[in-house]
């Protein structure tokens, strides 16, 4: 009789050469329309190295493809369906000049003013040919390694926020900092050098 040999901690660690990924080594690379640049004022040219600092959580997207369940004969065939691209969330921290929460508030504005059904001239298309964009921007999330290299990156094509969360004010909240969450609706993804995609942000 055949018997299974069970490999000990030894074993794991020489299988495992790299070292396994942190959850908390990553860097989100913020865009905002160029349409914007106006409402931003002179936080525009900073807003993408602050994002770096402050995006204090996101995620690495999940792969969603469909599935068609076609029966035959009291059985049933699974065939691959369309894929989908979920809505991507970062939890930003609040800096005291609210930099970062004023420019997603002025984004989403020019896409919907508050007080009438209102579209900024400047976002009221879907980009064209030149490239104007609308109110559409590209962002990146990547995963570090422990020495500070980048090993993993996704780009979100086309994005535009649907959600800035609330924040809550407590009396009794102390030793915190503030946070809220941006929602961002993505055309679609992809990774870094993948096979027969342009790997260079649209811009």
């Amino acid at each position: 009789m055949a018997t299974t040999s069970r490999a000990g901690i030894d074993a794991f660690k020489a299988a495992v050469v790299n070292d396994f990924a942190r959850p908390n080594l990553f860097q989100v690379d913020l865009e905002f329309p160029g349409s914007l640049s106006g409402a931003l004022g002179d936080a525009a040219g900073s807003l993408k190295v602050l994002g770096g600092f402050q995006v204090k959580a996101a995620n690495l997207p999940a792969s969603q493809l469909g599935v068609i369940e076609v029966p035959f004969r009291g059985r049933t065939l699974k065939i691959a369906g369309d894929r989908t691209f979920e809505p991507w969330t970062i939890t930003i921290m609040n800096d005291s000049q609210f930099a970062m929460r004023k420019a997603f508030e002025a984004w989403v504005t020019a896409i919907q003013a508050a007080n009438e059904n209102y579209t900024s001239s400047s976002f009221n298309n879907l980009g064209n040919a030149e490239d104007t964009r609308g109110y559409f921007a590209d962002m990146k999330v990547s995963q570090l390694s422990r020495g500070g290299e980048v090993i993993a990156s996704y780009n979100f094509i086309n994005v535009f926020p649907s959600n800035v969360s609330a924040i809550d004010l407590d009396f009794g909240s102390n030793d915190a900092i503030e946070e809220f969450t941006v929602e961002l609706q993505v055309q679609y993804w992809y990774p870094d050098e993948e096979p027969g995609v342009d790997n260079t942000l649209a811009g």
